[in-house]
């Protein structure tokens, strides 16, 4: 019993610290069909969402959430600051059907996960 509590509970642990990410499990109302932390400082998910709906609710995001530096629609690049966080939002089709959102952030030049995240499901949540 204390072998199998110990597998359950330390293993994934030890798992997150040898790879460096974690997998992220965004709810049903994000709209993610897979969603993964990539890195320390990126968010990357897959979804049924259209390029242009989710290109205009990055928009608008990252609008409401700093100032924009960069923005190139047909490269699917969208460069922001937040605060004192650099934010980069990158779309990019897959398939006619799927595109992928990824989204990172650092804070002098640390990894900012949390404010990826929320960018990202916020992102998720505005695309129609």
């Amino acid at each position: 019993m204390k072998r199998r509590l110990f597998f359950l509970l330390i293993m994934p642990l030890v798992f997150i610290n040898l790879t460096g990410c974690a997998p992220l499990i965004v709810g049903a109302a994000a709209g993610a069909l897979g969603a993964k932390a990539l890195s320390k400082d990126a968010i990357q998910g897959d979804t049924d969402k259209t390029y242009d709906s989710l290109w205009s609710a990055a928009l608008m995001v990252a609008n409401m959430r700093g100032t924009i530096k960069q923005e190139n629609s047909s490269a699917g690049y969208i460069q922001l600051e937040s605060g004192n966080s650099l934010v980069n939002i990158r779309l990019m089709r897959l398939t006619r059907a799927t595109t992928r959102l990824r989204v990172s952030a650092r804070k002098y030049h640390f990894p900012n996960a949390s404010l990826a995240e929320e960018i990202f499901v916020k992102i998720m949540e505005q695309a129609q």
